[in-house]
């Protein structure tokens, strides 16, 4: 599990001194991940290294939006103004957001057959 986490953290590591060079344009944790995932799919690394990791990351997913919880409820204030705003933004990129990931999919498993 060791090698595992150190492979996580190598490639979080990375995304964000890439992400400082180029001034923050796109967060590191997103540049570790597009790394991470490029490595496992091009079979640099062997998924087996940091499948241990990540199922254990996965299971305990709800420990990660604590922080955000919190956050949330500090600008609750903020909140209450935009709320309007904020649903729309958030029901049309969900709705993005799940369309991609089908288009990736289904283009992912065609390549498979």
């Amino acid at each position: 599990m060791i090698k595992g986490v150190f492979i996580i953290l190598l490639f979080y590591f990375l995304g964000e001194a890439i992400s400082f060079f180029i001034k923050g344009f796109i967060p590191g944790n997103i540049i570790g991940m597009i790394l991470l995932f490029l490595s496992l799919y091009f079979k640099i690394f062997d998924s087996d290294k940091v499948k241990d990791v990540a199922t254990a990351f996965t299971r305990n997913m709800a420990i990660f939006f604590i922080p955000a919880g919190a956050g949330l409820l500090g600008s609750y204030g903020l909140i209450s103004q935009f709320w309007m705003s904020i649903l729309i933004v958030c029901s049309i990129s969900t709705v993005l957001v799940i369309a991609v990931v089908a288009l990736i999919q289904q283009k992912m498993e065609g390549n498979k057959k």
